[in-house]
């Protein structure tokens, strides 16, 4: 009776683990924190995979606005005012989106952090736009992480780096 109850449980947590597994999001959410000058910020996106697609002018398409992430709006937080590539952008919470094309990228930080995606998204809100150079990335990266460095942010995805100096 006793081998019975075991070998029942042992069945029910392999289908439970089973069926998690199954139900695992394509593009998960996640978050990347850091600190730069005393600063803390946060940025919390879903991270889509490459899964063999070519990701910069076709999935992404070049000269659109792209919610810079998977789902919701990718969501950009300081607790500090920060000096972005240059130009001010003052503590609080923002949606950040990415217009791509071959040669450079414009980053905005829209003050309406929640959105959907970019269907309510209205250029009237832009807190901050900045133009940066994407980088080649000396190896793929299958999943789109943000990192937050000592003096940047980098959004790494498929062959690509967008960085952008932070201060």
């Amino acid at each position: 009776m006793i081998l019975k109850k075991k070998i029942q449980l042992v069945v029910v947590l392999f289908i439970t683990t089973f069926v998690n597994a199954q139900n695992k999001p394509a593009s998960p959410a996640a978050e990347a924190t850091g600190k730069i000058n005393g600063a803390t910020i946060s940025i919390n996106y879903s991270s889509p995979s490459v899964k063999g697609r070519v990701i910069w002018g076709q999935l992404v398409p070049f000269n659109k606005i792209w919610r810079a992430g998977a789902n919701a709006a990718t969501v950009i937080e300081t607790d500090k005012d920060l000096t972005i590539e240059g130009s001010k952008l003052p503590v609080g919470k923002y949606s950040f989106f990415v217009i791509p094309n071959e040669n450079e990228c414009v980053l905005i930080f829209n003050k309406v952090f929640k959105m959907s995606g970019t269907s309510k998204y209205d250029e009237k809100e832009d807190q901050l736009r900045v133009t940066v150079k994407p980088q080649l990335a000396d190896s793929s990266a299958e999943s789109l992480i943000y990192s937050i460095e000592k003096n940047s942010i980098v959004l790494s995805w498929e062959k690509w780096k967008i960085p952008f100096s932070v201060k």
